[in-house]
């Protein structure tokens, strides 16, 4: 349970520091003094502390890859493999580069996303806000034999319904929260959950679109590092942070072991398109593997692009369905209410 909640760099300052250490590796800066720069320059407590222990390591004579081991899921599993690659291959400035692009990347889509569907969470806060004001509302109206008014028909009236109102809200918002931060950490009880997702229409193309990006960048950066193919699979499949893809890891690798073309290891699995399955076949058969996952993973760039365009357009219209579907309950509500108070009044003048 706590794993789930441990501390991760954020995105934003992960890419941040891969950009500096490409820039001052790549000027010929001893690594030592580079991490003690970015300790010292650090503004963020638990990002300068971490920096600071993996400078003191890197001090003492360890490799980089050894000092930050230490730090755990701090940081990404692509970056302590893709920095043990880099130190393997005398790459790290390059390797450092491409993780920043990658980071940078990410963080562009991600803000893309959080601002196509901030108008319609704002709707919904707002709607939501009506309904608190309302139950607070039919605390102070007249009582009707010692009881207040329940306009809503949610049983919650006054300050104490509006509390448990808001309980109401911050339990929703807490196993939402826990669902994807198991679902992000991949997790093997959210892989049913996770392909019953992807089943969704349009929804779930999206999401598979933006992992299989993910993993075609990890599969380019991993084959033009020289990295071992069968040490470079496991990886390629965790960074799609989909539960889905990653528990069809072991078979690839026990079948590329065997002698299969990995284009062969993927389609076994059945969890991937044709056009993905060809290029990779294209590029074995080929011998410009590395290549072919250039272009591959700059078409899946693209296609990404489109799907987040997509999931933000279905999230919209998602939340603005769930506003309207409040406000009709709300005026359906207060119209019943005040037609049985006047139903009441009329049978009580009879």
């Amino acid at each position: 349970m706590n794993e789930l909640f441990k501390p991760r760099i954020k995105l934003q300052n992960l890419a941040g520091l891969c950009r500096r250490l490409a820039i001052t590796l790549s000027s010929g800066i001893d690594v030592r003094r580079v991490f003690e720069r970015e300790a010292a320059d650090a503004k963020l407590p638990a990002v300068r502390a971490k920096l600071t222990e993996i400078s003191e390591a890197i001090s003492h004579g360890e490799s980089v890859t050894d000092a930050i081991r230490p730090a755990g899921d701090y940081f990404p599993a692509l970056f302590h493999d893709m920095v043990e690659v880099g130190e393997h291959t005398g790459g790290l400035p390059e390797v450092f580069r491409h993780l920043a692009e990658h980071y940078e990347e990410q963080v562009r889509l991600r803000r893309t996303f959080i601002s196509n569907i901030s108008g319609p969470i704002l709707q919904l806060i707002a709607a939501l806000g009506v309904i608190g004001g309302l139950i607070l509302l039919m605390g102070v109206l007249p009582t009707t034999n010692g009881k207040s008014p329940d306009i809503m028909g949610l049983g919650l009236t006054g300050m104490s319904g509006f509390i448990q109102f808001l309980l109401y809200i911050a339990i929703f918002i807490g196993v939402g929260f826990f669902v994807y931060q198991a679902t992000r950490r991949g997790k093997l009880w959210t892989v049913p959950l996770q392909k019953n997702v992807l089943r969704i229409p349009q929804f779930g193309k999206a999401i598979a679109t933006i992992s299989l990006a993910q993993m075609a960048w990890t599969m380019e950066l991993t084959m033009e590092s020289g990295m071992d193919v069968l040490k470079a699979i496991p990886l390629w499949f965790r960074s799609t942070r989909n539960a889905y893809y990653i528990e069809h890891s072991d078979r690839v690798v026990e079948q590329v072991r065997a002698g299969h073309e990995i284009h062969e290891a993927l389609a076994e699995t059945g969890a991937f398109p044709t056009d993905f399955l060809s290029q990779v076949e294209v590029g074995e058969q080929s011998g410009r593997l590395p290549e072919a996952m250039k272009t591959l993973s700059r078409d899946y760039h693209e296609q990404a692009q489109l799907a987040i365009k997509l999931l933000t357009t279905i999230a919209g219209r998602c939340v603005w369905g769930l506003v309207a579907a409040m406000i009709v309950f709300m005026i359906f509500r207060i119209f019943s209410s005040y037609t049985g108070a006047l139903n009441n009044a009329l049978n009580d003048v009879r």
